[in-house]
């Protein structure tokens, strides 16, 4: 049955993610791939939904604004340049301190995670098809495996930040 929903489903969310994506800033394979994985959590708690085309729909619109807000909040780092050749001792150390506390936290993240993200952080600047290669998980799988790993990152960062200012 599960099979049957699956495949019945599958061209109306390729439809629905390839149009929501360009709004959303996404790609519609990471849309797609972000709401199957919403459906088997629902079909492994809940069973199939009522009306599947209609939770489908709402759950592409769904992860289409998740989406957006993430990358609203999400901002590059103007203080940090590639080039370090003309900062200070000072600088430098900075910058090493905040590399390591950076790498120490994804080593404490759950999962996949840590060799994701070590991926991705890697200065062999691998791409996504080499990152999968490596980490033996598909391709498409990458980009929201991606996003909840950065998401939990992100709440680890913040707690640890927001520990150490409240002490003061």
């Amino acid at each position: 049955m599960t099979h049957d929903l699956l495949t019945a489903l599958r061209p109306l969310l390729t439809a629905e993610a390839s149009a929501e994506a360009p709004a959303s800033g996404a790609e519609p394979a990471d849309l797609e791939q972000a709401v199957w994985l919403r459906l088997l959590e629902r079909l492994d708690m809940h069973g199939p939904p009522l009306d599947p085309p209609g939770w489908l729909r709402r759950a592409v619109r769904s992860e289409a604004r998740r989406t957006r807000r993430t990358a609203r909040l999400e901002r590059p780092y103007g203080a940090e340049p590639a080039d370090d050749t003309d900062r200070d001792p000072a600088d430098l150390a900075l910058a090493a301190a905040r590399r390591r506390a950076l790498r120490e936290a994804v080593r404490r993240l759950p999962g996949r995670c840590p060799g994701l993200i070590e991926a991705l952080l890697s200065p062999k600047d691998l791409t996504y098809r080499e990152i999968a290669g490596e980490l033996g998980i598909s391709q498409g799988s990458l980009g929201p495996e991606r996003s909840r790993c950065l998401g939990c990152l992100r709440r680890l960062l913040t707690s640890e930040v927001a520990a150490r200012e409240g002490r003061g």
